[in-house]
C-alpha cells in the first residue's frame, strides 16, 4: 500500500510516540486468569411418546427435530385443521361468510357415521346454526357434526368438499396426504403425516389468524351445554394457543400445538401417542426444546441489493439482486458464526428482466449441509438498451465468452 507523503510522515510520528509511550509507560499488571466456559452443548431432542412427531420452527418453516416426518397415518380429529383452513379459506374469498345460517342435515346430525369414536357439538337435525357457531363448536368441541355442516354449506357435499380439502392441500405444500371426508372418522384412504399436519397448522396461522386464534378458547356452550377444550396445554402453560387434538382407537392420541414466546412460534406435531396425557406432555417438551436450544437470525434484508452483476445489452450496464422477502434463518444456539452463504448467479445475464423475475439462488449452508434457498430476484425492471448499445454488447460478448 503507497502512503502519501504526508500521511506516511504522520504515521511515521504515531509509530515514535508510541514506542517513546512504550519505553516510559509503567508495566501492565499480569490479567487475572479467568476460567473458559465451554461452549454450551445442544443435547438430543426429548424421548416422545408417539408412532411419528416433527418439531417445527415457525417463523421459517424449518424442521428442528422429527421422526418419521412422512409416514402416513390416520389424522383422526387433527383432521378439523384442514377443514378449518378450507372454511377460512372460502370466507376469505367471499364464497360463503361468517353469518351464514347452516341448515343441520341428517347426515350432519348423525355425525357421518363416526359412532362411537365421534365427539359432537348436539346440533338439532334441520335446525339453522350461524356458521360462526358451528365453526367454534368444531375447532372447540372437536364436533364432527358442525365439522359435517360446515362442509355441506361449502361445497354442497362432504364429497366434493373433500375434493376441495385435497386441493387446497396440494396448494399449501401437503404433498403425503389424501383427505376423504370434514371430521376425521376412520375411512379408507384418508390419511396424513405428521410433516404435512405442522405445514398445515404453519399456514392456518399466518393466513388466519383471527380464526386460529378460536383454537386458544377453553370452552363453549351451545344449546345449554358447556364443553371444554380437550387440548389440555391450554392449561398448563400460557404461552400455548391451539392447535387441535385428535383421538381414535386405530390413530391413538394426536395433538396438533403451537407455543409463541416473544417473537419466536414453534408447532409441535404428535402422532399416535398412547394417551391424553402423553401427548400433551410430548408436545410441550419439543416446544420448549426448541426455544431453548434454538434461536432465529435474520441474515439479509428484502429489496436491499446483495449483488450488482454485470447486465449485457441492457439500459443499464448492472443489474440488482436480492431477496423478496427477509431470510430468516433457524439453528442451534452458537451455530450462528458457523453459517455460510453463497450466491449462484449465471455469469453471463442478457436482458431484458422484469422486477421479480428469479435470476439466481440465495444458499445457506452450516458444516456444508443446507440450511435454506432462497430465490434471487431482479429487484428493478431491467429493459433492453438501444440498439447501437446492444450491438455492441453483442461484439463484446465474443471477447468475453473467447476468454472463459
Amino acid at each position: 500500500m503507497k502512503f502519501a507523503p504526508r500521511s506516511l510522515l504522520a504515521l511515521v510520528a504515531t509509530l515514535v510516540v508510541a514506542a517513546t509511550a512504550a519505553q516510559t509507560a509503567p508495566p501492565r499488571p499480569a490479567p487475572v486468569p479467568r476460567p473458559v466456559v465451554p461452549e454450551a452443548p445442544v443435547p438430543p431432542p426429548p424421548e416422545v411418546d408417539g408412532k411419528s412427531w416433527v418439531l417445527m420452527d415457525y417463523n421459517t418453516g424449518q424442521i428442528l427435530a422429527s421422526k418419521d416426518p412422512d409416514v402416513q397415518v390416520e389424522p383422526a380429529s387433527i383432521t378439523k385443521v384442514m377443514t378449518d383452513y378450507v372454511v377460512s379459506a372460502e370466507i376469505a374469498n367471499g364464497k360463503i361468510h361468517m353469518n351464514d345460517q347452516v341448515t343441520i342435515s341428517e347426515n350432519a346430525w348423525r355425525g357421518g357415521g363416526a359412532g362411537t369414536d365421534g365427539s359432537t357439538s348436539f346440533l338439532k337435525l334441520n335446525s339453522q346454526v350461524n356458521l360462526k357457531d358451528l365453526l367454534y363448536g368444531m375447532i372447540i368441541q372437536s364436533g364432527n357434526d358442525a365439522a359435517i355442516a360446515l362442509a355441506e354449506h361449502t361445497a354442497g357435499s362432504e364429497t366434493a368438499f373433500a375434493n376441495l380439502m385435497n386441493a387446497y392441500a396440494k396448494q399449501i405444500g401437503m404433498t403425503h396426504s389424501q383427505f376423504q371426508n370434514a371430521s376425521g372418522y376412520p375411512i379408507a384412504n384418508h390419511y396424513t403425516t405428521a410433516r404435512d399436519i405442522a405445514i398445515l397448522s404453519r399456514a392456518l396461522i399466518h393466513d388466519f389468524p383471527e380464526d386460529y386464534a378460536i383454537s386458544a378458547v377453553k370452552e363453549f356452550e351451545w344449546n345449554g351445554i358447556k364443553q371444554h377444550n380437550r387440548n389440555l396445554l391450554l392449561w398448563r402453560d400460557n404461552n400455548v394457543d391451539g392447535i387441535k387434538t385428535g383421538h381414535t382407537a386405530a390413530a391413538g392420541y394426536c395433538l396438533a400445538a403451537s407455543s409463541k414466546v416473544g417473537d419466536s412460534r414453534m408447532i409441535a406435531i404428535v402422532m399416535g401417542a398412547s394417551s391424553e396425557k402423553g401427548r400433551a406432555d410430548a408436545a410441550l417438551a419439543l416446544m420448549n426444546y426448541g426455544f431453548r436450544f434454538y434461536e432465529s437470525h435474520k441474515l439479509y434484508d428484502h429489496a436491499k441489493p446483495l449483488a450488482t452483476p454485470k447486465l449485457w445489452k441492457g439500459a443499464e450496464n448492472t443489474i440488482p439482486l436480492g431477496v423478496d422477502a427477509d431470510v430468516l434463518v433457524t439453528v442451534k444456539r452458537g451455530d450462528y458464526d458457523k453459517l455460510k452463504a453463497d450466491m449462484d448467479i449465471p455469469a453471463t445475464l442478457i436482458a431484458p428482466f422484469k422486477k421479480g423475475q428469479q435470476v439466481g439462488t440465495l444458499r445457506i449452508t452450516l458444516d456444508g449441509q443446507p440450511v435454506s434457498s432462497t430465490p434471487l430476484v431482479a429487484l428493478e425492471d431491467a429493459p433492453e438498451g438501444g440498439f447501437f448499445s446492444r450491438l455492441w454488447d453483442t461484439i463484446m460478448l465474443w471477447f468475453h465468452s473467447d476468454k472463459k
